[in-house]
């Protein structure tokens, strides 16, 4: 049995009382609440993983089609950026399990509008990080490798050329840290812009003090999430039916271990 966590106290930082400080152990019984969740929900979680993976199935082979296969893999990481908005249907599915009533697709689906300016403004912003990355993505090639096109079989063709190892280096170092950035400004926030309807400050600076308290267990919790996100895209965007459900339901328990229920009135 995981121990429960404490709430932080003494600290000046806004919030930081409530931050709970958890352990190794809370992760793996976050992934084990979110399969638990994916199982309960029947259909409904799938359907909503199978949007998504439906999702990435259009964009892939659209931008293959259109010509612009070198946007792909920036794509596939641009997805991974925005995986905390994309999971906000499935922290709604998991908080109606826990109050014990049902909820169908379309409210999954539908559930930014419980906090509907302040979610939206996250997802604007995160559609920025991705919007940069992307472009990054051209620029760098063109430093990386100024002579060749941008085709999948230029980049392979080069890949293991000095300039195209130190490209992929780079951008995987580059993809590290906008994935870095984006895990600790959001691994609590989205959850609880949902269930709290706080603002997108708060909520981010909440997240900040979560990671910063718990960084081992939180540095578990983000490769986690990368591989099983990660092996879900692999199977031609089909594993994410699972994958990200599994990931988005727990999700929502690690908010409920990491951040205390707002003081009553």
């Amino acid at each position: 049995m995981a121990q429960a966590p404490h709430p932080q106290s003494g600290s000046p930082l806004p919030f930081a009382d409530r931050i709970h400080g958890v352990t190794i152990t809370h992760v793996w019984r976050w992934l084990a609440l979110g399969w638990a969740d994916y199982r309960r929900s029947g259909w409904v979680s799938a359907a909503y993983g199978g949007v998504f993976a439906a999702g990435g199935i259009f964009i892939t082979f659209g931008l293959a089609w259109l010509g612009w296969p070198y946007l792909i893999t920036p794509m596939i990481g641009g997805f991974l950026l925005i995986g905390p908005l994309l999971a906000l249907g499935l922290y709604a599915i998991s908080r109606a399990h826990a109050q014990g009533r049902p909820i169908g697709l379309i409210q999954a689906l539908l559930a930014w509008r419980a906090n509907t300016f302040h979610i939206m403004t996250a997802g604007l912003v995160l559609m920025l990080v991705v919007m940069i990355w992307a472009r990054l993505s051209i620029v760098l090639f063109a430093i990386f490798l100024p002579y060749q096109s941008m085709s999948v079989d230029s980049f392979l063709a080069q890949s293991l050329t000095p300039a195209g190892i130190s490209f992929t280096l780079f951008m995987l170092v580059l993809g590290a840290g906008f994935a870095a950035l984006v895990f600790v400004t959001c691994v609590v926030s989205l959850p609880m812009m949902l269930d709290q309807k706080v603002d997108i400050f708060s909520a981010a600076l909440m997240s900040v003090l979560a990671v910063v308290r718990n960084p081992a267990p939180m540095a578990l919790w983000a490769m986690i999430i990368v591989a099983v996100i990660g092996l879900g895209i692999l199977p031609l965007f089909l594993g994410l039916v699972v994958a990200l459900p599994v990931i988005g339901h727990a999700s929502w328990h690690a908010y409920g271990d990491l951040i205390a229920p707002p003081p009553a009135n």
